[in-house]
Protein backbone atom coordinates (compact mmCIF):
# COMPACT_ATOMS: atom_id res chain seq x y z
CA UNK A 1 0.00 0.00 0.00
CA UNK A 2 1.37 3.71 -1.23
CA UNK A 3 2.67 6.09 1.77
CA UNK A 4 0.05 8.70 2.24
CA UNK A 5 0.91 12.29 0.29
CA UNK A 6 2.71 14.63 2.73
CA UNK A 7 0.05 17.68 4.08
CA UNK A 8 0.56 21.02 4.78
CA UNK A 9 0.24 21.76 7.86
CA UNK A 10 0.64 25.49 10.13
CA UNK A 11 4.14 25.36 11.71
CA UNK A 12 5.83 28.17 14.12
CA UNK A 13 7.52 30.59 12.22
CA UNK A 14 11.59 29.84 11.44
CA UNK A 15 13.88 31.56 13.14
CA UNK A 16 16.16 30.54 10.59
CA UNK A 17 14.16 32.11 7.33
CA UNK A 18 15.75 35.17 5.83
CA UNK A 19 12.32 37.54 6.58
CA UNK A 20 12.65 36.29 10.37
CA UNK A 21 13.66 40.04 10.82
CA UNK A 22 10.44 41.36 9.50
CA UNK A 23 8.65 39.29 11.97
CA UNK A 24 8.01 42.06 14.42
CA UNK A 25 5.58 44.25 13.95
CA UNK A 26 3.80 42.48 11.07
CA UNK A 27 0.17 42.60 10.81
CA UNK A 28 0.36 38.88 9.16
CA UNK A 29 2.97 36.14 9.67
CA UNK A 30 2.01 32.77 9.25
CA UNK A 31 3.93 29.67 7.95
CA UNK A 32 3.12 26.14 6.90
CA UNK A 33 5.44 23.18 6.37
CA UNK A 34 4.82 20.19 4.30
CA UNK A 35 7.60 17.18 4.20
CA UNK A 36 9.48 16.52 0.95
CA UNK A 37 9.38 13.10 -0.65
CA UNK A 38 12.85 11.41 -1.53
CA UNK A 39 13.88 12.88 -4.79
CA UNK A 40 12.60 16.31 -4.19
CA UNK A 41 14.91 19.28 -5.63
CA UNK A 42 17.39 19.64 -3.64
CA UNK A 43 17.48 23.70 -4.23
CA UNK A 44 14.53 26.11 -3.18
CA UNK A 45 13.75 28.47 -6.63
CA UNK A 46 12.87 24.26 -7.53
CA UNK A 47 10.67 24.28 -5.05
CA UNK A 48 8.94 27.65 -5.24
CA UNK A 49 8.25 27.16 -8.37
CA UNK A 50 6.51 23.56 -8.35
CA UNK A 51 4.73 25.06 -5.23
CA UNK A 52 3.90 28.89 -6.82
CA UNK A 53 3.62 28.79 -10.70
CA UNK A 54 0.52 26.31 -11.42
CA UNK A 55 -2.16 26.86 -9.33
CA UNK A 56 -5.34 25.14 -8.41
CA UNK A 57 -8.86 26.42 -10.82
CA UNK A 58 -10.42 27.60 -8.04
CA UNK A 59 -7.40 29.49 -6.83
CA UNK A 60 -6.90 30.87 -10.28
CA UNK A 61 -10.88 31.87 -10.36
CA UNK A 62 -10.22 33.59 -6.53
CA UNK A 63 -7.69 36.16 -7.96
CA UNK A 64 -9.55 36.90 -11.06
CA UNK A 65 -11.88 38.14 -8.35
CA UNK A 66 -9.28 39.85 -6.38
CA UNK A 67 -8.09 41.19 -9.26
CA UNK A 68 -11.92 42.74 -10.36
CA UNK A 69 -12.14 44.41 -6.48
CA UNK A 70 -8.51 45.69 -6.26
CA UNK A 71 -8.89 46.92 -9.68
CA UNK A 72 -11.43 49.76 -8.50
CA UNK A 73 -9.24 50.76 -5.50
CA UNK A 74 -6.53 51.51 -8.22
CA UNK A 75 -4.22 48.50 -6.16
CA UNK A 76 -1.73 46.15 -8.70
CA UNK A 77 -3.26 43.31 -9.99
CA UNK A 78 -1.95 39.82 -10.39
CA UNK A 79 -1.68 40.18 -14.32
CA UNK A 80 -0.07 43.66 -13.90
CA UNK A 81 2.58 42.03 -11.73
CA UNK A 82 3.22 39.06 -14.19
CA UNK A 83 3.90 41.89 -16.70
CA UNK A 84 6.00 43.91 -14.96
CA UNK A 85 9.42 42.77 -15.50
CA UNK A 86 11.50 46.13 -15.47
CA UNK A 87 12.66 45.90 -11.80
CA UNK A 88 13.17 42.14 -11.17
CA UNK A 89 13.06 38.35 -12.43
CA UNK A 90 9.26 37.19 -11.41
CA UNK A 91 8.23 33.93 -10.24
CA UNK A 92 4.46 34.28 -11.36
CA UNK A 93 3.32 37.32 -10.21
CA UNK A 94 5.81 37.53 -7.28
CA UNK A 95 9.46 39.76 -7.75
CA UNK A 96 12.18 37.46 -6.76
CA UNK A 97 14.08 39.24 -3.86
CA UNK A 98 16.92 36.75 -3.12
CA UNK A 99 17.56 32.87 -4.17
CA UNK A 100 19.98 30.87 -1.77
CA UNK A 101 20.55 27.13 -2.15
CA UNK A 102 18.14 26.36 1.09
CA UNK A 103 15.43 30.01 0.72
CA UNK A 104 13.86 32.04 -2.07
CA UNK A 105 12.75 35.71 -0.95
CA UNK A 106 9.59 36.51 -2.67
CA UNK A 107 6.97 39.40 -2.44
CA UNK A 108 5.94 42.64 -3.39
CA UNK A 109 5.71 46.52 -2.19
CA UNK A 110 2.68 48.86 -2.65
CA UNK A 111 1.39 51.58 -1.20
CA UNK A 112 -1.16 49.67 1.03
CA UNK A 113 1.13 47.05 2.12
CA UNK A 114 4.35 45.01 1.47
CA UNK A 115 4.94 41.34 1.87
CA UNK A 116 7.48 39.05 1.58
CA UNK A 117 7.01 35.03 0.87
CA UNK A 118 9.89 32.54 1.65
CA UNK A 119 10.38 29.42 0.45
CA UNK A 120 13.03 27.25 2.40
CA UNK A 121 14.20 24.17 2.15
CA UNK A 122 15.23 23.08 6.03
CA UNK A 123 16.29 19.31 7.53
CA UNK A 124 12.40 18.13 9.05
CA UNK A 125 12.38 16.81 12.70
CA UNK A 126 12.15 13.28 11.77
CA UNK A 127 14.69 13.09 8.99
CA UNK A 128 14.83 13.94 5.19
CA UNK A 129 13.62 17.62 4.57
CA UNK A 130 11.07 20.14 4.43
CA UNK A 131 9.32 22.92 2.85
CA UNK A 132 8.42 25.71 5.30
CA UNK A 133 6.31 28.87 3.60
CA UNK A 134 6.33 31.90 5.30
CA UNK A 135 4.47 34.97 4.59
CA UNK A 136 5.08 38.21 6.57
CA UNK A 137 2.84 41.07 5.38
CA UNK A 138 3.23 44.78 6.86
CA UNK A 139 0.73 47.11 6.04
CA UNK A 140 1.08 50.47 5.79
CA UNK A 141 -2.67 51.95 6.63
CA UNK A 142 -6.41 51.40 6.75
CA UNK A 143 -7.06 49.76 2.90
CA UNK A 144 -4.10 47.42 3.95
CA UNK A 145 -5.37 46.42 7.16
CA UNK A 146 -8.77 46.01 5.76
CA UNK A 147 -7.16 43.87 2.43
CA UNK A 148 -5.52 41.45 4.98
CA UNK A 149 -8.21 40.80 7.07
CA UNK A 150 -10.49 39.68 4.12
CA UNK A 151 -7.99 38.05 1.90
CA UNK A 152 -6.36 36.15 5.31
CA UNK A 153 -8.53 33.31 5.68
CA UNK A 154 -8.18 32.64 1.88
CA UNK A 155 -4.46 33.20 1.81
CA UNK A 156 -4.26 30.30 4.65
CA UNK A 157 -6.36 28.01 2.07
CA UNK A 158 -4.19 28.94 -0.85
CA UNK A 159 -0.95 28.19 0.21
CA UNK A 160 -2.05 24.66 2.06
CA UNK A 161 -3.40 24.19 -1.25
CA UNK A 162 -0.16 25.29 -3.39
CA UNK A 163 1.73 23.08 -1.07
CA UNK A 164 -0.64 19.78 -1.22
CA UNK A 165 -1.21 20.04 -5.02
CA UNK A 166 2.39 20.02 -5.29
CA UNK A 167 3.16 16.90 -3.67
CA UNK A 168 0.18 15.45 -4.55
CA UNK A 169 0.50 15.71 -8.50
CA UNK A 170 4.42 14.76 -7.72
CA UNK A 171 6.03 17.94 -8.72
CA UNK A 172 7.84 18.25 -5.94
CA UNK A 173 10.01 15.13 -7.00
CA UNK A 174 12.74 15.17 -8.90
CA UNK A 175 12.17 15.23 -12.98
Amino acid sequence: MPSPSPRAHACALPKEARVAPLYAGAFLADAFAMDLPPGAPGDALSLARKALEKQAPWVERLMGVRDGVVKLFGLKTADALRADTTRTPRLGFFRIYETHGDEVVLGEDDRHLDFRVSVLRRPAAGGGHEMVLVTVVHCHNLLGRNYIRVIAPFHRMVVRSSLNRAAKAGRVSAP
